[in-house]
């Protein structure tokens, strides 16, 4: 701390994002495109991103027993069983971002994972083994549980197959077929990864990490971008949308009195 303001710690270089991530596959992406949002990177130019640099982005990590999560989350990211949560710092456009990446710890064993778990999630990465098809027919019920808690469509969904070096190239094309129309169904976007071997699974975090930060600052741009009118010269009367629509609508459907 200096002069009474609080300094991050820096990000790492091995966590910096310059470009927009590509996606693993283009047939099982969500957003196929090879740019940040114009306004995301208007926003950043001009380093008027709001107090998205202070947020975080909540992660959560589920799927069966032994399909690999907490050992994805371990690749590059040291989250702990036991522990609840931890924090990873990226720098995303110039801006820093950080998730909040959360580890089920075994929870699952019990079929019920508390609903506060859950609860604001930005980020759904469900995972499952692509030795083990069962475990992907399972991540439609995870998904399910997952979005109890939060609201629709205002959650990021991946389905991440694991465990990839175990399959030969034959087996793992079978596979995926089924991974592709599954995370279709789901309106996720599909990733393959080892983390024996860490193939994708540095990718896979910066494509997250883009995301979230994408999403969650034309959020915050959105937020911040309501009609204003003034009365005098006092302050500023701030209006939501939706209230500056209902009074548009009002008053074109009067006589032009107020």
């Amino acid at each position: 701390m200096s002069n009474g303001v609080l300094h991050a710690p820096p990000v790492s270089k091995d966590r910096i994002i310059s470009k927009f991530p590509k996606c693993y596959l283009p047939e099982a992406c969500l957003q196929f495109k090879d740019q940040f949002h114009i306004q995301v990177k208007n926003a950043c130019h001009e380093r008027q991103t709001r107090n998205v640099g202070l947020k975080m982005s909540k992660v959560v990590v589920v799927g069966d027993l032994y399909v690999g999560k907490t050992c994805l989350i371990n690749r590059d990211y040291k989250a702990t069983i036991g522990v609840d949560f931890e924090i990873e710092r990226f720098e995303v456009a110039g801006i820093p971002y950080n998730l909040q990446i959360w580890d089920t710890a075994g929870q699952e064993k019990f079929k019920c994972i508390a609903s506060a778990y859950y609860r604001g999630a930005e980020v759904v990465i469900i995972t499952f083994d692509l030795a083990d098809i069962q475990t992907l027919e399972h991540t439609k019920q995870w998904l399910e549980d997952a979005l109890k808690e939060n609201e629709q469509g205002l959650s990021t969904i991946f389905l991440v197959g694991s465990k990839k070096d175990l399959l030969s190239q034959a087996e793992y094309e079978r596979t995926e077929a089924d991974a592709i129309r599954m995370a279709t169904e789901m309106q996720a976007e599909y990733w393959a990864v080892s983390s024996k071997t860490g193939e994708n699974v540095r990718e896979f975090f910066f494509r997250v990490a883009a995301l979230a930060f994408e999403a969650s600052l034309l959020k915050e741009l959105e937020r911040n971008d309501f009609p204003s009118a003034k009365i005098g010269e006092g302050s500023t009367i701030r209006m939501d949308k939706a209230t500056a629509e209902y009074s548009g609508s009002r008053i074109n459907s009067t006589t032009g009195c107020c």
